[in-house]
C-alpha cells in the first residue's frame, strides 16, 4: 500500500508543479482580441485580423509543446524511477546483474536483469530488452531473513 501510495504522491507533486508551470504560461502571453464580425456587416477584413498576431500564436504554441514535452518526460521518469524501487521499504534497487545470453538463448533463456534491495526485501527481475511491452517485471520477496539464506551453504553438514 505504501509503494502505491509513494506512486499518487509523485504524480500528484508533479501534476501541481505541471499546472503551476502552465498558469505561469497563460500569465506570460496577453488576452487575444475579439475578432468576430456582427451579422450584417459586410467588413471581412477582420476576419483576416488575427494574422496579425502570428508571431505571439507561434510562441504561445512552441511553450505549450514545450509543457507537454515536460509533462510526458515528468510521467516517463516517474514510471520508470517507481519500477525500480523495493515493494517494501522504497529504496531503490541496486547491484543489477544480467542473467543470459541472446548469443545462448536457447541454453539459457532470454537475458533478464536481476536487482536486489539493499536490505534484503526482494529481488527484481526484468527482460533486458522489452519490445512488445507485455513482459512485467517479476517482484520476488524474500520469505525472512537474508542472512540465513546466504549462511545456509556455508553450515557444516550435521548428519554423521
Amino acid at each position: 500500500m505504501r509503494y502505491w501510495a509513494y506512486f499518487a504522491a509523485k504524480l500528484a507533486a508533479a501534476g501541481v508543479a505541471l499546472y503551476g508551470l502552465l498558469l505561469v504560461l497563460d500569465r506570460l502571453v496577453p488576452p487575444g482580441a475579439s475578432y468576430s464580425v456582427p451579422p450584417g456587416e459586410k467588413d471581412y477584413h477582420k476576419l483576416l485580423a488575427p494574422l496579425d498576431d502570428v508571431g505571439l500564436v507561434l510562441v504561445t504554441c512552441a511553450g505549450l509543446m514545450v509543457w507537454c514535452a515536460l509533462a510526458t518526460a515528468a510521467i516517463f521518469f516517474i514510471v520508470h524511477d517507481q519500477r525500480c524501487r523495493c515493494r517494501v521499504c522504497l529504496r531503490r534497487l541496486r547491484m543489477p546483474l544480467v542473467t543470459g545470453s541472446w548469443g545462448q538463448m536457447l541454453q539459457l533463456g532470454r537475458p533478464q536483469v536481476e536487482s536486489i534491495c539493499p536490505y534484503g526485501h526482494g529481488t527484481l527481475r526484468a527482460e533486458e530488452l522489452q519490445i512488445t511491452g507485455l513482459a512485467n517485471p517479476e517482484w520476488t520477496a524474500q520469505s525472512g531473513d537474508m542472512w540465513e539464506d546466504l549462511y545456509a551453504s556455508s553450515r557444516p553438514d550435521d548428519r554423521k
